[in-house]
């Protein structure tokens, strides 16, 4: 793609971000081809928002995809209350674990060992991905243009402090979903069998490419239940096992 494709394809992406709406997919002269494509189009999108990647969602490549996008700072919340884009009259959201890193990871020459991305971890949190996607829901998205997109986040919420050692062996989980008369048992299983698995590539990923993880991101490594549909403006309790309870209300944007 040249830079006037890529362009067009990321005005119309953060358009649909900040105006919550939704559109058809991209045209065949804007759509990505390949991976770096799509990742351009990432970078444009962010570009024109001005907005920080506060953090990234990321997962382990496969079939030559990778699964890889920023979180932006002004999405990303904390305490009883999250706003998010509401369709079809329900807020979704994933369960996840969230790395935070104080200090970050600067980039440098030589790759970080485990033992570095895990002492320059600061904190480890339960967390909800906010999901939404700036195309209609039909026909679903080829993958390029869904991470172009930046596969579906609309922003994360950070809940409880949990032990790294906790977090670490989290593996599996039962998932409680509580609101109002709801109260739904599921089972939860990191899609990587190892929640540390991703973040050691995108710490990896990210030293190749010139970058690092900065001073106050966020970093979540997979789903453990796939998307759960919350009622907005009505409290939820969701429990992650042993590992603690999330209380949020989400609130429409």
């Amino acid at each position: 793609m040249d830079t006037t494709a890529i362009q067009q394809a990321a005005i119309t992406l953060a358009s649909r971000r900040l105006a919550g709406q939704q559109g058809p997919l991209l045209a065949a002269a804007q759509a990505p081809a390949t991976l770096q494509d799509a990742l351009a189009i990432q970078q444009a999108v962010s570009a024109l928002l001005g907005n920080s990647a506060g953090g990234w969602k990321c997962g382990m490549p496969s079939d030559g995809r990778l699964v890889l996008a920023p979180i932006y700072a002004s999405t990303i919340s904390h305490g009883d209350t999250c706003h998010a884009w509401v369709r079809d009259g329900v807020v979704r959201v994933e369960s996840e674990l969230a790395f935070v890193f104080a200090e970050g990871l600067p980039p440098r020459a030589g790759a970080y060992s485990r033992d570095e991305i895990l002492a320059a971890v600061s904190s480890v949190h339960l967390a909800l991905e906010l999901i939404d996607s700036r195309f209609d829901a039909e026909p679903k998205p080829p993958f390029l243009q869904a991470l172009a997109d930046g596969l579906v986040n609309q922003g994360l919420h950070l809940g409880p402090a949990l032990p790294l050692a906790a977090a670490l062996a989290a593996a599996a989980m039962p998932l409680r979903v509580q609101q109002g008369e709801r109260d739904e048992l599921l089972d939860g299983v990191h899609p990587a069998g190892d929640p540390l698995a991703p973040l050691l590539w995108l710490a990896g990923y990210l030293q190749q490419q010139g970058q690092g993880i900065l001073p106050g991101q966020a970093v979540i490594t997979g789903s453990y239940a796939g998307v759960i549909h919350l009622q907005p403006g009505e409290p939820a309790a969701l429990g992650f096992g042993e590992l603690g309870q999330l209380l949020v209300c989400c609130q429409p944007r």
